[in-house]
């Protein structure tokens, strides 16, 4: 989880790859409509995510009752959006890629083949709420290499199993 650019596919399907689990980003389960706004620059409301964060949790709900893991690249902006994603698994684990706003646009900026514009950096930053202490979410500071990134949530999975 994390704002747009602090490398949730990129970690996530590296994640996935090391443990041969599934691996689905979140972004391909936006509507038509939803993409378009973000293209225009017009931040999504809680209105607009709430289908979005159904059709993931649809797709964690049928990982759970299969018995199967996964990885899910998500932004999960707020806690009601974590919250309303563990009703489909309540052992869910987030890692959250932690980033400065800086370091975001510096991204964005160099970023292609991405529908998701710099403009919306400061909307991000201000819909996110960091996860709590009781989310016991693994907090992974971006700046190293995906390849380290990547480590950490591995590491702490298997220390937190």
């Amino acid at each position: 989880m994390g704002v747009s650019g602090s490398g949730k596919t990129t970690v996530g399907r590296e994640v996935a790859r090391r443990t041969g689990w599934p691996f689905l980003d979140a972004d391909d389960m936006h509507s038509p409509e939803a993409v378009a706004r973000m293209v225009a620059g017009t931040p999504l409301t809680d209105e607009d995510r709430w289908p979005w964060l159904s059709r993931i949790s649809e797709w964690i709900a049928a990982r759970h009752q299969a018995g199967e893991p996964g990885v899910i690249a998500c932004s999960a902006l707020k806690r009601r959006y974590r919250d309303r994603l563990r009703e489909a698994h309540p052992e869910l684990r987030f890692a959250y890629l932690q980033a400065r706003p800086e370091q975001i646009a510096d991204r964005l900026a160099r970023r292609r083949r991405h529908f998701f514009p710099t403009t919306l950096v400061d909307a991000q930053f201000a819909d996110l709420e960091e996860p709590g202490p009781d989310e016991a979410a693994i907090v992974v500071p971006i700046g190293q290499t995906p390849d380290a990134d990547a480590e950490a949530v591995l590491s702490a999975l298997a220390v937190q199993r």
